[in-house]
């Protein structure tokens, strides 16, 4: 077993790197079947020259431009992990290769720079965002005060790991919680930026940053008595399990703990939740899929099925991306798949659009103003069949749609938590506004029938 920190995580990670590329068989089939090459403009390219070209940056920095161009374009769907024979990550692949072009093109003082920028921005998001809708009391149960995040003198079966972004959207880190609390899970939340998985400075192409960052709350995460960190935000699942665990593993010999997604969690538990269920919901509704993480979509379609009331309606749209935000490296293809499914969900009647993650609720939410059906998350429904509720302040406030208003309407809390009101109409313009790929309707039509709003 390697003495602990005996290499740095930059040194460990490639040789990660370096074992992974040479059990690549440049074969092809993850280029075969990624849904990023044709709307990349790229499908015209033989899928052994994209993955050799993976190969070349990785080691290199420099590669052709098409296999630049996958790199850039990859929206983290993880069909190409399921198409590999050979034990090989080329999602882990591409991602490294993004980080070899950002090494080539940047000396590391900008790169350095360009991480504190991404995360100052969205530390100033989250934390603006989050307290323009709770108070402390209900930030410090997400976490968010530093009595929360305290190793407890008992440790709690379970560490929930919320991320950063759902902190925008809380009532659906709060139904989380309040699912567990009803099936009797003992758990310690923690996240926000003061738990960041690093992400932002990898993607900036700074990855000995990243390994800090990710390493720093890695040990805050690591003190549950079963060892197993559910997760909320499927970024993080990732970052810290396609890159920060498995290196950490390589410079210390183990790892600390797993991390499990909240939906999978609780699909392992469908014979614990059932009795729970005990309220209809008599709703048609149809669900916003991303298959990034395997079993997620599985365990989501399994719940709905299982809840009283619900009809499943599968509105046949392609299913791609981590979640909604990594679509968005294909920003017109985003677009086209928003308003095919908006479009989709109105012609097949269905009550409600159903959203797992939170950056699909923060894009979707407000076209509910524009459409004849709800757009909801997943764990509103199920909240709602326990008896469980929790509003969606974000969406009422995004629906809107005026800055002026919206801060004016969140003005007890701007003072309560002694916020600069300029502040909180600048996040409000660029984030909780800004936050809308497919615009909303120009009028004030719902759909395609003329109902008016």
């Amino acid at each position: 077993m390697r003495p602990v920190d005996e290499t740095s995580f930059e040194t460990a990670l490639g040789e990660r790197v370096q074992d992974m590329v040479e059990a690549c068989t440049r074969c092809g089939k993850c280029a075969e079947v990624c849904p990023s090459l044709v709307p990349a403009g790229i499908s015209d390219a033989r899928p052994e020259d994209l993955i050799g070209g993976i190969l070349d940056i990785v080691r290199t920095g420099d590669g052709p431009e098409t296999s630049r161009n996958w790199a850039a374009s990859c929206m983290l769907s993880g069909e190409c992990i399921k198409a590999c024979d050979y034990g090989v990550n080329p999602r882990f692949l591409l991602a490294m290769a993004r980080l070899g072009v950002a090494k080539s093109d940047k000396e590391l003082s900008e790169r350095r720079r360009q991480g504190v920028e991404r995360y100052r921005q969205v530390s100033r998001g989250v934390t603006m965002l989050s307290r323009l809708q709770l108070d402390a009391e209900v930030l410090e149960r997400l976490g968010q005060k530093s009595a929360s995040v305290s190793t407890p003198a008992e440790p709690a079966d379970f560490a929930f790991y919320t991320g950063c972004n759902v902190l925008k959207t809380p009532h659906i880190a709060l139904l989380a919680l309040d699912i567990m609390d009803v099936l009797g899970v003992s758990y310690q939340v923690m996240g926000g930026p003061s738990h960041c998985c690093g992400i932002s400075q990898l993607m900036s192409g700074d990855a000995e940053m990243a390994g800090r960052l990710g390493s720093n709350s890695m040990e805050k995460l690591s003190h549950s008595r079963s060892g197993q960190v559910i997760t909320w935000c499927p970024t993080c699942y990732v970052q810290f399990t396609e890159t920060i665990l498995p290196t950490v593993e390589r410079q210390r010999g183990s790892r600390p703990f797993e991390m499990n997604p909240f939906m999978r969690f609780l699909g392992d538990r469908l014979a614990q939740l059932k009795p729970h269920l005990q309220h209809r919901v008599d709703m048609r509704v149809a669900l916003h899929k991303h298959p990034g993480v395997a079993g997620v979509v599985e365990a989501a379609t399994e719940i709905l099925k299982m809840v009283p009331g619900i009809e499943l309606i599968d509105l046949h749209q392609p299913a791609v991306g981590l979640q909604s935000v990594h679509v968005g490296v294909l920003p017109k293809l985003k677009r086209e798949l928003q308003q095919r499914e908006l479009e989709a969900a109105r012609d097949a009647g269905v009550d409600a659009l159903v959203a797992v993650y939170h950056s699909d609720h923060r894009e979707l939410c407000a076209h509910e103003r524009d459409w004849t059906f709800r757009i909801i998350n997943i764990l509103e429904v199920l909240g709602e069949s326990m008896g469980l509720h929790r509003h969606d302040r974000y969406k009422e406030l995004k629906v809107i749609q005026d800055a002026d208003q919206i801060v004016t309407e969140c003005s007890d809390l701007i003072a309560r938590h002694s916020l600069d009101a300029r502040d909180a109409r600048d996040v409000v313009v660029r984030v909780l506004l800004g936050d809308q790929p497919l615009p909303l309707k120009g009028g004030h039509e719902r759909g395609a029938s003329g109902v008016a709003e």
